[in-house]
């Protein structure tokens, strides 16, 4: 008999087991009932109380991580000393790209408050004029 004609005939027993307990658990007294319910109660607190999901650590290298791991081999260290070192060099990568853009942004800054200035050196305007919201935009669009 093969795994697959096994695993049928159990699915067609416990199917038949299954059918004739649903079709007896009407005729049950009350008192069998409420103790058969209570049972099952217990037994899924136990169960519950027995199932643990895993919850998957992240390994952060931190003053408590040891400074190699278990595997003593040189090769396994040097990896472990170049992940440290792609590590650092990706947070120095990250700190110079933002030092980047608020240099950048700050340039840009300056560049628009030169303009303003130079518009108003060049023009005849009073300088009351370019204290007006609507004259910056105005001068925005010009440009």
């Amino acid at each position: 008999m093969s795994i697959n004609e096994r695993e049928i005939r159990e699915r067609r027993f416990a199917h038949e087991v299954r059918a004739a307990l649903d079709a007896a658990a009407d005729d049950l007294p009350t008192d069998i009932t409420e103790r058969l319910a209570a049972a099952r109660r217990i037994a899924l607190a136990r169960k519950k109380a027995e199932v643990t999901v895993p919850v998957p650590q992240l390994a952060m290298p931190g003053p408590h991580a040891p400074l190699f791991d278990d595997d003593a081999s040189p090769l396994h260290r040097a990896g472990a000393w170049l992940r440290r070192l792609g590590l650092i060099w990706t947070l120095v990568a990250l700190a110079a790209g933002l030092m980047g853009i608020y240099h950048w942004q700050e340039q840009k800054r300056i560049e628009e408050l030169a303009d303003v200035d130079a518009a108003m050196l060049l023009d005849d305007l009073p300088p009351t004029a370019y204290a007006d919201e609507g004259f910056h935009v105005f001068l925005k669009r010009g440009q």
